[in-house]
């Protein structure tokens, strides 16, 4: 396969194509009702594009963002399984596109608007059992897009390639190592990008021309031109043996029919200043999720969220500012290579190579290391953590060690195979009531 530059795909000065007149015609559909059973209980108690990330963010303000800053006014946000805080989140930070000018951002639930009154069968029937939705925005174009991935991307040149190729269907896709290829949907592709073979989650992936190690990933990022979309949709609908999936059925049972081309991440990705490779993460397992959490403490993250140009939005609360108190003997309130959010109080301890969620303190004479604290948190006094996840609200009381001993570690709390421990209000209440009555004085 020969992946040429971005200015040999792409006509920048084709007066042929009104780009602006494409994004008014556009629509973007997020997928937003997945479990992501993989972060565990992480997502117990909300969907996986309603998790906390980056020390401010939830998962889905990157798709939203990304659709904002390229240009894409119409959204709807389709969402199923744990709503309520991805509903709020959305409500109460997404909502000030302006309708009198047909802007807006929408939460599409699952309503099991077809005649089975089925919830929502796969990414595909999402979209499926919203097409009289879809029908009343008249859209030209529909953008679909995961709401659990972090990454930057401007679609506006992803559509602008679509257009100019001539594409009924474009897939955004990614290069990976061949053996993490099987956890993706993986194509061929021609030397003109056109995509010969999909397939879903390979157990034998295909590989890139003139690179045996590497595999071509799709992203979950596809642009449609609508009547054909709404086409393949309905006839999807009515195969029952189908799994309604994009990757698994709408993609591979397209080929041949239609023109799809695949569209490289590095031709539309915002770059970070210093890194070559495209920033793009599933952060759908508790190691990628504390390993992108982590990455932003360093010097200069892979991630850049300090770029003015590309802004990733979310919702802003009336919060002081950060706080570190104390500053003698072994009582210093102290962060080293460490993110602090607005709201936190450092009280006497030291934070290092860690993420502080907004309204988390640190109480006096605690050592947190490589630690993601999600809001809220608490860390009582003489405590000593490492490598943990701790979930909103958790009060970890005073004396506690984590990350110490693997055996009593896994006791008390989750421990995956990578040596990170998941800490929820639930497992230290449960820790706690199990306790002697000599470990609940000390506690």
């Amino acid at each position: 396969m020969v992946i040429n530059s971005m200015d040999n795909k792409i006509v920048r000065n084709d007066t042929r194509i009104d780009l602006n007149a494409a994004l008014s015609q556009t629509l973007a559909v997020i997928l937003a009702g997945g479990r992501g059973s993989r972060l565990k209980h992480l997502t117990d108690k909300r969907s996986k594009p309603a998790v906390p990330i980056a020390g401010k963010f939830k998962i889905i303000d990157f798709p939203l963002s990304n659709c904002l800053n390229s240009g894409i006014r119409r959204i709807g946000v389709a969402t199923q399984y744990r709503s309520h805080t991805l509903n709020q989140h959305v409500q109460r930070g997404w909502n000030f596109l302006r309708s009198d000018f047909h802007e807006f951002i929408e939460l599409w639930p699952a309503q099991q608007q077809t005649k089975e009154q089925i919830w929502y069968q796969g990414t595909a029937d999402a979209v499926y059992q919203n097409l009289s939705i879809i029908g009343d925005v008249n859209p030209k174009y529909i953008v679909v897009l995961a709401g659990d991935h972090v990454y930057k991307q401007d679609y506006s040149i992803m559509l602008h390639n679509h257009i100019a190729a001539g594409a009924g269907i474009t897939v955004g896709c990614i290069e990976v190592d061949r053996k993490d290829a099987t956890a993706f949907g993986v194509m061929a592709v021609d030397e003109e990008l056109n995509i010969v073979s999909f397939v879903e989650k390979p157990s034998d992936p295909p590989t890139i021309s003139g690179k045996p190690d590497r595999s071509l990933a799709s992203m979950g990022i596809y642009i449609f031109n609508a009547d054909l979309l709404a086409g393949e949709l309905k006839e999807d609908a009515r195969d029952y043996a189908s799994s309604h999936d994009f990757g698994k059925d709408i993609i591979p049972d397209s080929i041949g029919k239609h023109k799809i081309i695949a569209h490289p991440f590095e031709m539309s990705c915002i770059k970070t200043p210093g890194y070559d490779e495209p920033y793009w993460r599933d952060v759908g397992t508790l190691m990628a999720y504390w390993e992108a959490n982590i990455d932003l403490t360093k010097l200069e993250p892979k991630l850049d969220l300090y770029d003015e140009s590309w802004p990733i939005r979310t919702v802003h609360y009336q919060r002081p500012a950060a706080k570190f108190n104390y500053n003698y003997e072994e009582r210093i309130g102290t962060a080293l290579n460490s993110v602090v959010s607005a709201g936190c109080i450092v009280s006497g301890s030291t934070v290092e190579q860690s993420i502080l969620f907004n309204n988390v303190r640190v109480n006096s004479y605690s050592y947190v290391k490589e630690c993601v604290i999600l809001p809220r948190g608490d860390v009582g006094r003489h405590c000593r953590l490492s490598r943990c996840i701790i979930d909103s609200d958790c009060q970890i009381p005073p004396n506690t060690v984590v990350g110490e001993d693997p055996e009593l570690d896994a006791k008390r709390f989750y421990r995956s195979e990578d040596g990170i421990i998941v800490i929820t209000p639930e497992m230290l209440e449960a820790m706690l009531t199990e306790a002697t009555p000599s470990e609940a004085a000390i506690k």
